[in-house]
């Protein structure tokens, strides 16, 4: 018998609309600003499809969108202005630009300069690249900015001369330029083309363009080293990958020297040193366990029948494993939530020979059956981090898609079959780059792994206060040295839960306040019996001119020494350190956000009384007269003036 379906029934069974189909949807009814904060989530599921055609086509209609209603109908939105400029026809770069940063969230405005005009806009202070609201100002460096230095013909010294001069005058602008503008300026290595090596025809001529080529992208690499205000995307790395540098009929017709696919890899480079930029670093990576640690079930197959060596895929998954433990011993906290039982897993990790990674490697390890965002949300709540810091691996596209809908602020990176392709995938969008690395960042799995052996101790003692004293805290309060200005930018940055104002500093910001007498940038440091926690926190606050006030600009804790009364003691520390310096009344604020709502109190708990309310910041004054006393459990030590007396 054959049964005729109704148009309903065709209608019910359609598949779902894709992303860019939704978004689109969104566009025609003219309701996307209103929902702008749906737009991430869709371009997210297009790049973890593999749609790279329809992200750029998300790209071109976005670009579309007016930035002032969605400004308007959402007003929380983040943003972001970026200014471009180079040696030829950039265009390209703007749909992708513009994807990726919504990709983050982040709603763009882009300024594009006049072609071949980068001479005068880096020059200009009245150039779009030097406006004060400018973040990012990108000087998109290409092939011919070196070759045009030539004329024709040329040999290998020529080009030698070419790039000596083109480096020095590429140094001289930038730093001209960081030293007048507030953005920050974003270079790029220049891919060397084969058909410029190929026109010389003797080896050695190329062995020598070749050395020359590679030192002028060394050179511009150094800036950034050089100079917190300059940073450089490497696209050596990004060619290598398979990416074309260019559309041969583009750059010949239209000066395109750079091809639209390696423009939209500089893209994604871009937003990801702009979520850097915005302390937007994850710092947890949760794995699956069964085929994503390594090759086969372990409930199936038995510990004897999954690999991580000694077979193809089986050596695959344990390169995969090595990449992990690489990006642990960087300061990235482990966990694995897998749905298997606890022991049997936990044992693969103590003893089976395949294994890289060991139970230590982890600051948590959830085996059981539990649905993996409720396992995400345990484990965020152990280790005391935002679910928004986390990254999440797995093979299954049910527990990909179940962690994305549940919890849609954690990155998701879903993995396929081919174990080969992991690195690739987890890797691919740089959720862990940092600026740089401090020793506190390679010591921070070894600390939060204390943290159990402190739980121990607190379900032994029978009150808080036993378990408090039982812990022997000790806090050092001290003035920012050289040594320090990495760890407390890194914190300013990042810091979420105990961050009272939200004003992010990097580290040239904080070397300023450093050496400048009006400003004092204090240092917390504690530990306690099970150890040393290095910097914990800081302080930065300012003396008014004739020094009777001191106002504190933010506080910042590590989420990780929260409740254990160091907050408490640096500032009875700060207050006593006011006094006996001669300041008559402190002034602080709160400026609240969707994170730091637990701390809103934290000025009145410590004696300030409310002064005023605007721009939705509440502030704060203390007259010095009543001081807080430090914690009676805990030892301070301190060499600013008063603090300890």
């Amino acid at each position: 018998m054959t049964t005729v379906s109704s148009p309903a029934d065709r209608e019910t069974r359609k598949s779902p609309p894709s992303p860019l189909e939704s978004l689109r949807a969104l566009r025609a009814a003219g309701t996307l600003a209103e929902n702008y904060p749906s737009v991430a989530p869709l371009l997210a599921a297009m790049v973890s499809g593999g749609a790279d055609t329809d992200f750029r086509r998300a790209g071109h209609l976005l670009l579309q969108l007016d930035r002032q209603a969605v400004l308007a109908a959402r007003p929380e939105t983040e943003t972001a202005v970026v200014a471009l400029t180079g040696h030829s026809t950039i265009g390209g770069v703007r749909a992708p630009l513009t994807a990726e940063f919504a990709r983050h969230g982040v709603l763009v405005e882009d300024r594009l300069g006049d072609f071949d005009a980068y001479l005068r806009d880096l020059r200009d202070p009245a150039s779009a690249l030097h406006a004060a609201d400018v973040d990012l100002a990108l000087w998109i460096l290409d092939p011919q900015t070196l070759l045009d230095e030539m004329g024709t013909p040329w040999q290998a010294d020529d080009l030698v001369r070419a790039a000596e001069r083109k480096l020095a005058q590429i140094e001289s602008l930038a730093t001209a330029f960081t030293g007048n503008a507030t953005a920050v300026l974003v270079l790029n290595t220049v891919p060397l083309p084969r058909s410029v090596t190929h026109q010389l025809i003797d080896h050695e001529s190329r062995a020598r363009a070749g050395i020359t080529w590679r030192d002028f992208n060394s050179g511009l690499l150094r800036l950034a080293l050089g100079n917190p205000r300059i940073h450089v995307v490497d696209l050596d790395p990004v060619v290598a990958s398979g990416v074309p540098l260019d559309e041969p009929r583009m750059a010949a017709y239209a000066k395109a020297n750079l091809g639209d696919d390696l423009l939209a890899r500089y893209a994604r480079e871009v937003a990801h040193f702009s979520r850097t930029l915005r302390g937007r670093t994850k710092k947890v990576l949760v794995v699956d366990a069964d085929n994503t640690l390594w090759d086969g079930i372990l409930g199936d197959d038995g510990p004897d029948g999954i690999a991580a060596a000694t077979t193809f895929r089986g050596e695959a998954f344990g390169t995969f494993q090595r990449v992990v433990q690489q990006i642990g011993s960087q300061g990235i906290l482990l966990a694995i939530s897998s749905k298997n039982d606890h022991e049997p897993l936990v044992q693969v990790l103590r003893d089976h020979p395949d294994m890289v990674l060991r139970e230590c490697d982890f600051a948590r390890v959830n085996a059981n059956w539990q649905a993996k965002d409720a396992n995400l949300r345990d484990i965020a709540e152990k280790l005391n981090l935002g679910a928004d810091s986390f990254v999440f691996v797995d093979d299954s596209p049910f527990e990909c898609g179940q962690v994305a809908e549940g919890l849609p602020q954690v990155a998701v990176v879903q993995l396929d079959e081919e174990p080969a392709l992991h690195i690739e995938k987890l890797l691919a969008d740089g959720w862990f780059d940092t600026a740089r690395l401090t020793e506190e960042d390679r010591a921070r799995a070894a600390r939060y792994r204390t943290e159990s052996e402190r739980a121990e101790l607190q379900e032994s003692t029978g009150s808080l206060e036993e378990y408090l004293h039982g812990l022997g805290v000790r806090v050092r309060l001290a003035e920012a040295a050289a040594g320090d200005i990495d760890r407390v930018a890194q914190l300013s940055l990042r810091a979420n839960q105990f961050n009272l104002t939200t004003v992010r500093l990097g580290a040239e910001d904080v070397t300023a306040r450093t050496g400048d007498p009006h400003h004092l940038v204090v240092t917390i440091r504690s530990g306690d019996r099970f150890g040393d926690n290095g910097v914990v926190g800081a302080v930065f606050a300012r003396r008014s001119a004739e020094g009777r006030d001191l106002h504190v600009d933010n506080m910042l804790l590590s989420c990780r020494v929260f409740a254990r009364g160091i907050e408490q003691t640096a500032v009875a520390a700060l207050l006593a350190h006011a006094r006996a310096t001669g300041v008559r009344a402190v002034h602080a604020s709160y400026r609240p956000t969707a994170k730091n709502k637990n701390v809103r109190e934290f000025w009145p708990s410590m004696g300030f009384t409310p002064t005023s309310t605007a721009d939705d910041e509440l502030r704060f004054r203390h007259d010095l007269e009543k001081l807080p006393v430090v914690p009676a459990h805990i030892l301070l030590d301190s060499p600013l003036e008063g603090a300890t007396s």
